[in-house]
């Protein structure tokens, strides 16, 4: 399995790039034989690989703006890669392109728990931040499964949210302000650590953009107060339909908890050998529902949880007694995607959201989609703010099982769609999805998308062949009509 674009660089133009580069950065720093620049083919997507011509490994970002000055210049792409753990193929190479990495910018500038604000380079991971505020009782609220080995810059590019984005919000709502460099080399802030900031709110713009307007060397985020005390409910369902109509009533009900997961059986059978969390493996589905705050809030929220989810027809509830028996019931949840390596060869994770209501709908669909592809599919999702991750399960080495697992999720975004949805919530469009933004995005949409990259970035050097479809893959993909080849934006560069 390959990638649409791979394919080989021209050795002449990596010498000239290679050349140009080595004459500001330091030894070491810019790599081009093959078996070092091999690790950055792909990310987490690893059916689609591309070997770069060239990795940059910056230590500043005195270095990541002559980085990109010189790439402008030469009109070389560029590709920014933080820890290589998304999941849509964004951080994958291009063709006589340059990978920039900012794994090396990893220091933690400033943390002030009087104004609970931390500012950080973009290769600190995620956890690091809370392990580096939890001496002042804080934290940073978003925590996707990967916030061991993610970095706060990917985060911000992809607009990560986890387990705890429905009560806390996801990256855009934690971010405060962001220094980023444009492919000219110059530097821009965005946001500001103040309740506002003057001009446009381009930080909004630019959070999600997946590496495709700048490069971000710093970034203020937001830190909360550690809760007194979290607990986690968890309920066992005999039918699917149940459990997600039981997620809406909790929403219906006002009660907005700080995690609120669903998994269905296939999930906590793939799970419960790998981590032993305790999960009712007989159940058609489970859920699992956190409530944080101090002692008489979280009494008071479990409770009226626990009445909801027995009205709702639960067959089996469970309250955590203590913070090990709260970890436990999340660790089955938290190792769901290595723990299907044990059952499948190869799984292909999907990302779409829905609205809650229509839950159940959507799970009934992809049990069908699961007899007409031949395939299984296990299903752990953010249930709370309607996030699906569906574990697509296949054998790479059967012929023609990837081609169907790619058909079927394409399929469940189509749906996710269909419902009134969306074809991602956090893992970003990448290359992966990028034939679905056709089903989503009318033409009059796609072609402000290009405008606002073009004012970013009008050489179209930055992350090239990502996100945006051009309108010929979308008349391609029969998702979109082009008339006589009129375009509204002829004189923009197309993607």
């Amino acid at each position: 399995m390959s990638s649409p674009n791979a394919g080989s660089f021209d050795a002449k133009r990596q010498h000239e790039v290679v050349a140009a580069l080595n004459a500001f950065m330091p030894q070491g720093s810019v790599l081009f034989n093959e078996e070092d620049t091999r690790p950055y083919e792909c990310d987490g997507l690893a059916a689609y690989r591309q070997l770069p011509m060239i990795v940059a490994l910056p230590s500043n970002e005195a270095q990541v703006a002559a980085v990109l000055r010189t790439c402008h210049e030469m009109g070389v792409p560029i590709v920014p890669r933080g820890a290589g753990t998304g999941l849509s193929g964004g951080a994958m190479p291009v063709a006589n392109g340059v990978v920039l990495s900012t794994a090396r910018l990893n220091k933690i500038i400033k943390l002030d728990p009087f104004a609970r604000t931390a500012v950080v380079q973009p290769g600190v991971r995620n956890i690091a931040i809370s392990e580096a505020a939890a001496a002042h009782k804080l934290y940073y609220a978003p925590d996707p499964s990967s916030q061991i080995a993610c970095t706060i810059g990917g985060n911000v590019a992809e607009n990560s949210g986890g387990v705890h984005c429905l009560k806390y919000g996801l990256t855009v709502h934690n971010v405060m302000r962001v220094r980023m460099v444009t492919i000219e080399g110059e530097f821009v802030e965005l946001g500001s650590e103040a309740l506002d900031a003057p001009g446009l709110d381009l930080l909004s713009v630019f959070v999600g953009s997946e590496g495709m307007l700048g490069i971000v060397t710093e970034v203020t985020v937001r830190l909360i107060p550690k809760p007194q005390l979290a607990r986690v409910i968890m309920a066992s369902f005999d039918d699917v339909v149940k459990g997600g109509n039981a997620v809406a009533s909790i929403i219906a009900a006002g009660i907005i908890p700080a995690g609120l997961e669903m998994m269905d059986k296939t999930s906590s059978r793939m799970v419960e050998p790998f981590v032993r969390a305790g999960y009712d493996i007989e159940a058609e589905a489970i859920l699992l529902c956190e409530s944080d705050g101090n002692p008489e809030e979280v009494e008071e929220e479990i409770s009226r949880m626990v009445d909801v989810l027995q009205s709702s027809g639960a067959t089996a509830i469970a309250v955590s007694g203590n913070e090990a028996e709260r970890l436990k019931f999340w660790s089955g949840r938290k190792n769901a995607f290595p723990a299907a390596g044990r059952i499948s060869p190869d799984y292909y994770c999907m990302d779409g959201t829905i609205p809650r209501k229509r839950l159940a709908e959507v799970l009934l669909g992809i049990e069908k989609m699961e007899a007409k592809y031949g395939l299984r599919c296990a299903n752990v999702f953010h249930a709370g703010d309607g996030n699906l991750h569906p574990l697509i399960l296949f054998d790479a080495n059967q012929e023609g099982e990837f081609h169907r697992a790619e058909l079927f999720g394409e399929e469940i975004l189509e749906l996710c769609v269909e419902v009134g949805g969306t074809i991602t919530g956090e893992h970003g469009v990448g290359l992966e999805k990028i034939n679905t933004m056709c089903v989503q995005f009318s033409r009059p949409e796609m072609d402000a998308f290009v405008a606002v990259k073009h004012a970013f970035d009008p050489s179209s050097l930055l992350n090239p062949t990502k996100v945006i479809p051009t309108l010929q893959r979308c008349a391609e993909h029969g998702k979109m009509h082009v008339k006589h080849g009129q375009m509204k934006f002829p004189d923009l560069p197309r993607f």
